[in-house]
């Protein structure tokens, strides 16, 4: 596997310098890979093993969806952007939280509303694709696996429960997980 601009991808094929990898239509629908040009930079990052240091937070490759850059300005030696992101993931988004743009993990610096702020340092503007942004790029975000994970256990989906029954006291007991140490 490999991180092309944040999308995990299964390498097919290794003609010359390159590779090859097949994309499916909801990957398409869901990232930026569909519009990349021939030549364009990438963010290429081989996947993570069970050995690896830790850089930033834990990353799958599964893009939830497309940002657009708002703003690009300097700020010091770092660059702040303005990212706006789809609505249905703003709720993941925390200040001081985790992102993932374009397979960079980094750490959000603001949110208002959709919209969150990122500080760039200048090693990571040099060493990703981040110093290509403008006004009006579009980016891969993938947004905190944890806070993706909470809501569904806070909230306690229905659809979950249903499916598979809801874990109670007295469940674990009835299956021989508790016991009356009397």
């Amino acid at each position: 596997s490999i991180a092309t601009n944040g999308v995990c991808l299964t390498v097919v094929s290794l003609p010359g310098d390159g590779f090859v990898a097949d994309v499916s239509m909801e990957t398409l629908a869901l990232s930026t890979l569909g519009s990349l040009k021939p030549g364009a930079p990438l963010n290429l990052e081989k996947a993570l093993t069970l050995n690896t240091p830790l850089g930033g937070h834990l990353v799958s490759g599964h893009v939830d969806g497309i940002g657009e850059v708002l703003s690009r300005r300097n700020e010091g030696r770092s660059i702040r952007f303005t990212i706006a992101a789809p609505t249905a993931l703003a709720r993941y988004i925390a200040h001081k939280g985790s992102i993932c743009v374009d397979g960079a993990s980094l750490t959000v610096n603001a949110v208002d509303g959709n919209r969150f702020e990122l500080n760039i340092v200048p090693h990571t503007l040099r060493e990703t694709v981040m110093s290509q942004y403008r006004e009006g790029t579009q980016v891969n975000l993938e947004v905190d696996l944890i806070a993706r994970y909470l809501e569904r256990l806070l909230l306690r989906d229905q659809a979950a429960i249903t499916a598979g029954g809801e874990l109670t006291l007295e469940t674990l007991a009835r299956h021989g997980f508790l016991h009356d140490p009397r």
